[in-house]
């Protein structure tokens, strides 16, 4: 296969697996919206974890509402529980990795708070622990997941919003994941601040 009918096959995989998901996930994703306006219109914050790509996708997210996406708006709060590496690599060392980010949503998370959890395969065992501990502190959940879900359908609460890619590929899922972070990020730009221009 040359270069350019690798670049074409991804590019064209891109574009299917959105228009897919564009049919399927317009409702959960606009649940999703709706569900951390409310968090951030009551006072309160939206935290976010995931690994590897998906850590990366967590970062974007919090530091889109931190500092802006695309409105001169205040800063609004967010946490992403991928970046203190002090503290995930002593709760890894002293407890177990399945706990980094549960550990810091026991100390971080307050109630109304909203969590956005971020897996592809939907088997993370840190990302299963967060939510768990999320649901044991009434905090909302947004899972963005792909494939078959994994292990997350087993043990999401009805109140929660899980945001699944109807695809297979790592990459897939991914480019969907980022694409629906922004949806989130403009959502909650317009809802909160452009109407009140």
């Amino acid at each position: 296969m040359s270069i350019s009918q690798i670049i074409k096959e991804n590019i064209t995989g891109s574009i299917e697996t959105k228009q897919k998901s564009l049919e399927l996930l317009l409702h959960p994703i606009e649940q999703a919206a709706k569900m951390m306006l409310q968090s951030l219109k009551s006072g309160r914050k939206v935290l976010s974890c995931g690994n590897g790509g998906s850590a990366a996708d967590a970062q974007h997210f919090s530091s889109e509402l931190l500092n802006r996406f695309l409105l001169e708006r205040p800063a609004l709060p967010a946490i992403a529980l991928t970046t203190d590496t002090s503290t995930m690599t002593s709760i890894a060392n002293d407890y177990h990795y399945d706990t980094v980010f549960s550990r810091q949503l026991e100390a971080l998370g307050q109630a109304g708070d909203t969590l956005l959890a971020i897996s592809t395969s939907g088997n993370s065992g840190n990302v299963l622990n967060a939510i768990k501990t999320a649901h044991e502190k009434n905090i909302n959940c947004v899972i963005l997941s792909g494939r078959d879900g994994g292990k997350i359908p087993e043990i999401i609460h009805e109140n929660d919003v899980e945001i699944r890619v109807p695809a297979n590929s790592t990459a897939r899922i991914q480019e969907v994941h980022l694409l629906t972070i922004h949806c989130l990020c403009d959502t909650i730009d317009q809802e909160m601040f452009s109407k009140q221009e």
